[in-house]
């Protein structure tokens, strides 16, 4: 038995050795095409972030050939800084508030617009319009539309018989002026997301939830829609809270971080020292700072979520 065993072993161990050393040249090949896009993608991603950590150290001022090395002095000097607490407080309070009126108007107007069929295209364009348009153009019109005199939010006030506000210049409305803009501009993206996810849920769910006495339409959410849509929610929520931490534009064209830096927030305090001071040094530790909060942040949201959803 050892005897005829043996033969066939060997005969197995000479193909096997071909098909190995093949697999191995596949996979050297394999590395060798893939290389000089992860080099490139390496250096593009992590040089800028070096360069960045390496400033953060220094007392580099824009324009300034030399400079010195300083430790954690800018660091230690931002963590002094109560304009830096403000714009930190800012940034989170615009975030909790963006991020969930921002899923909510999508997930509602992307149900609504699933349930008719009447001009079904024609509004979702319109919704999606804000999305597309540019940022900087749509903030003069929405600093139009909030003017306290010629603007159209105070026009419609007076004709309730209520006084104008001062939707900007106030520090009590500023920032919440800037929340309505950064929901209205991000729903039509989580719309048109929640519309996916809502075409992918089958018919038969629907009707056994029905049967099961799910007759409302908020049972029918919390049964169906929620628990199958879950990966679409997740990736919009982490999306949302991404671009919610990254706003400038609005900042910068209607308020520029005022009054009395009720709407300074983070991304606008670092282009502000940077370029506008040529704090390069101060700016670099600032976007440390930021980078770290964003990603721990986007970290904490994927891993609460995650738990919470239904892969099928």
């Amino acid at each position: 038995m050892t005897a005829l065993s043996s033969p066939r072993n060997a005969i197995s161990a000479a193909g096997a050795r071909p098909a190995s050393a093949s697999k191995q040249r596949g996979d050297r090949r394999g590395w060798l095409y893939s290389a000089p896009a992860v080099v490139t993608m390496g250096v593009l991603l992590f040089g800028p972030l070096l360069a960045v950590m390496l400033f953060s150290l220094t007392d580099w001022q824009l324009g300034q050939e030399q400079f010195s090395f300083i430790g954690a002095r800018n660091f230690q000097e931002l963590f002094a800084d109560t304009v830096f607490w403000k714009s930190l407080r800012n940034t989170f309070l615009y975030v909790l508030l963006v991020v969930p009126g921002t899923v909510i108007l999508g997930l509602i107007v992307a149900v609504l617009l699933e349930s008719s069929n009447e001009l079904k295209g024609l509004y979702r364009t319109a919704h999606f319009i804000p999305v597309m348009a540019a940022t900087s153009a749509m903030a003069i019109v929405w600093g139009t539309m909030l003017h306290p005199t010629i603007g159209l939010f105070n026009h419609i006030l007076y004709g309730l018989g209520y006084s104008g506000v001062s939707w900007l210049r106030d520090e009590h409305t500023a920032l919440l002026a800037l929340v309505l803009i950064g929901i209205w501009q991000g729903f039509g993206y989580a719309m048109v997301l929640f519309i996916a996810g809502l075409k992918a849920i089958p018919q038969n769910l629907y009707d056994a939830a029905e049967i099961d006495g799910a007759d409302s339409v908020m049972d029918r959410m919390r049964l169906v829609v929620l628990p199958m849509i879950g990966p679409v929610l997740m990736f919009v929520m982490v999306v949302t809270a991404v671009r919610a931490f990254s706003v400038f534009d609005t900042v910068r064209v209607l308020t520029a971080g005022g009054p009395n830096y009720s709407t300074d927030v983070l991304l606008y305090r670092l282009n502000t020292e940077s370029f506008d001071y040529l704090r390069t040094g101060y700016g670099a530790a600032l976007t440390v700072v930021f980078l770290g909060i964003v990603i721990a942040i986007t970290l904490l949201q994927a891993k609460i979520m995650d738990r919470r959803v239904h892969y099928s």
